[in-house]
């Protein structure tokens, strides 16, 4: 929670708008009601409001800080509805430094995290959930997340959200008017019965919104894909493949791995966290068994799962494959491994709603069937809507 301190009704603020170290051009943005003044100060005469100039900014000594592009706007025709201006100088972290503390010797004061939107909240330039929006887009990593956020940001919510209020306020009107004026000759007979229809409308909608909310949220925070399947089928072989790096031991002592091993990548234009787990066997190795039980309940939580097996081992088809069956959910991916081994075996499988597929985790064509799978997988489960 952003802590206000006593003086912010009256305090003009400042903060490196672009990014922290050395860059061709920083940008310092100020806003409040000494904004256009102490940039008087600064350059020795106001510029034009809404017209670049180019300018000295001296300190209060006189002494030159840099030559800077200056951009001022008089509110409330600005971000924050503020007077504020725009500081476009050379990326040096001396220049920067230099110049916040002539800002600070003004009596200007740093900006909180977040405080300039905050100021734009406050004084009605967008409503909260735009600030939301344009924090998202600040955040976002991919392009998925960038889409919805921008939608967002440019007042999707908003319009959803006023579109319900309207159908509430038809309603209530419709019902208060049969309450209100129950013999007036123009109002119709039944006229609170007539808001049934609407309302009924709305309860869809507002059902619909909260089927997709989790499929938003996934595009906000990011998916789990965790892979799964006993030892030596071939995981972190998968996993290796799948992020072009080696992220996971491979190794054919069985239960190298016993711990959860995370890669960060994108499928689909969405983050994603792959997990490759601990071989799923009965085991006496305390640690292991620990190491099972993390693969079983992130297989739980995930919101994909892939099951890989062992497709050169004769009794793959046995209790092995009906215990993965049973973790897996619809849509899930179910790997036979190893398809360039010779004697692999053809496993058949019944579950209509899973996707199988023969492959060799050393494949790099196989490979990129999977991550072509996955992509088409995540677009159909998690899709980007228009009012995320």
């Amino acid at each position: 929670m952003m802590l206000v301190p006593n003086n912010y009704e009256r305090s003009t603020i400042f903060a490196l708008a672009s990014g922290q170290g050395r860059a061709g051009v920083s940008i310092v943005r100020v806003s409040g009601p000494q904004a256009l003044t102490v940039i008087q100060a600064l350059c020795a005469s106001r510029p034009e409001v809404r017209r670049a100039s180019v300018r000295v900014l001296r300190a209060k000594d006189g002494s030159a800080i840099d030559q800077a592009l200056v951009l001022t706007f008089k509110g409330p025709a600005s971000f924050t509805g503020e007077d504020m201006c725009e500081l476009h100088v050379h990326g040096s972290p001396a220049v920067v430094e230099k110049l916040a503390s002539c800002l600070l010797s003004h009596g200007l004061r740093e900006a909180m995290p977040g405080e300039f939107t905050r100021r734009a909240f406050e004084n009605g330039r967008m409503d909260l959930t735009e600030a939301e929006g344009l924090a998202d887009l600040i955040d976002a990593e991919t392009e998925a997340q960038r889409k919805q956020a921008y939608r967002q940001m440019e007042g999707g919510l908003r319009s959803i959200y006023e579109g319900w209020r309207e159908a509430v306020l038809d309603a209530l009107a419709q019902v208060e008017g049969e309450i209100d004026f129950p013999d007036e000759q123009d109002v119709p007979d039944k006229l609170a019965g007539m808001a049934g229809a609407g309302l009924d409308a709305l309860a869809a909608e507002l059902t619909l919104s909260l089927s997709e909310s989790s499929s938003a949220e996934r595009i906000r925070h990011g998916l789990d894909i965790v892979i799964i399947g006993a030892p030596n089928a071939g995981k972190s072989s998968l996993i290796n493949g799948l992020t072009k790096k080696d992220a996971a031991i491979v190794s054919d002592v069985a239960g190298t791995t016993r711990d959860v091993v995370e890669v960060a990548m994108v499928i689909g234009g969405l983050p994603v966290r792959l997990s490759d787990t601990a071989g799923l066997r009965n085991t006496d190795d305390a640690i292991e068994a620990e190491g099972v039980r993390r693969a079983i309940s992130r297989a739980q939580s995930a919101d994909i799962r892939i099951a890989i097996i062992d497709g050169s081992c004769a009794n793959s088809e046995g209790s092995d494959l009906e215990g993965l069956l049973e973790m897996l959910q619809d849509e899930d991916l179910l790997l036979i491994n190893k398809s360039d081994i010779n004697g692999a075996v053809a496993t058949s499988v019944s579950r209509e709603t899973l996707t199988v597929m023969s492959v060799s985790a050393h494949s790099a064509t196989d490979i990129d069937r999977i991550r072509n799978q996955l992509e088409t997988l995540v677009a159909t489960k998690f899709p980007v809507r228009g009012h995320a």
